[in-house]
């Protein structure tokens, strides 16, 4: 028996549920994956039937292709316009700003705020398209260019200044809950001191909230890199100028019908998060 009292029996019985579930709905999809992606697995013809073990040849053949590239390049510009700077920014400036002011405004700023987050990915983007679009757009209107189309023009600019807008609730929440642990005292110091908001940020807050940093920029970047909500504003397009990896992905199992193909892109993408998550990680350690 175990020092909690349960007994090893009750200790596996209570975490089996969820051991089944991760099971049926994590490892098996990832293992099967993983399976598919050494093949030439299709959605129709003779591979769809009797698919074939073709090793590493999706991968080199991925690794290769302009396409994936490009699309890499994309999710990296994504990743880091979005996420790192302008989530992490603008989360934490309004987490800043509202720490002042009067409760009824925090609440109503925040509420604005997480309703952006909260709403289902199609309404955002069917929002935004009405915002961005050609000759009706509200954003044309506004600026008086109407005949500009932004998503077919700036569509990474366009994508990028969406999921900053949509996914900023978070960082903010997190950076509110992480400011409150700051000590008030050290706070009063700085200002009786005469230092600038952005020398108080630098020298007294930033040291206590930087595991929160990490962590927020951790969760926000693996989201963003496997966000698949750009494909409803510009399907990749146009020329694939906005084509990031999910994108690429979906487009190449199943409107492409290449599924061993389009596996072998995903089993990158994960180890692309992989990275991504150790070197956080790493991180994490050393301020430890």
């Amino acid at each position: 028996m175990d020092s909690s009292g349960l007994g090893v029996r009750r200790a596996v019985g209570f975490v089996a549920p969820a051991l089944l579930l991760i099971g049926v709905f994590l490892v098996f999809p990832a293992l099967w994956t993983l399976y598919i992606g050494i093949t030439n697995y299709q959605l129709t013809g003779p591979a769809a039937a009797d698919p074939q073990v073709v090793g590493l040849d999706n991968v080199v053949e991925a690794v290769r292709d302009p396409l994936f590239t490009n699309s890499l390049w994309l999710t990296a510009l994504f990743v880091l316009g979005s996420a790192v700077i302008g989530q992490n920014l603008l989360g934490f400036g309004l987490a800043w700003l509202l720490r002042t002011v009067r409760p009824g405004l925090r609440r109503t700023v925040e509420g604005l705020v997480l309703l952006s987050w909260i709403l289902p990915g199609t309404v955002v983007a069917y929002l935004w398209f009405a915002v961005l679009s050609r000759d009706t757009g509200t954003l044309g209107m506004l600026l008086g260019s109407p005949q500009t189309a932004w998503l077919v023009q700036y569509p990474m600019t366009s994508l990028i200044i969406f999921n900053v807008w949509r996914g900023t609730a978070f960082s903010m929440l997190l950076y509110t809950s992480a400011l409150a642990a700051v000590p008030p005292s050290q706070l009063e110091t700085a200002r009786l001191m005469g230092a600038s908001g952005w020398q108080t940020v630098r020298d007294v807050v930033f040291p206590h909230i930087r595991g929160h940093v990490l962590t927020n920029t951790l969760l926000i970047s693996l989201w963003t890199a496997n966000d698949f909500t750009p494909f409803l504003l510009t399907a990749g397009g146009p020329n694939h100028r906005s084509e990031v990896l999910p994108v690429l992905i979906y487009r190449q199992a199943l409107e492409g019908g290449q599924l061993g193909y389009a596996s072998a892109m995903s089993m990158l993408l994960l180890v692309g998060n992989l990275a991504i998550a150790l070197v956080y990680l790493r991180l994490l350690r050393r301020r430890a």
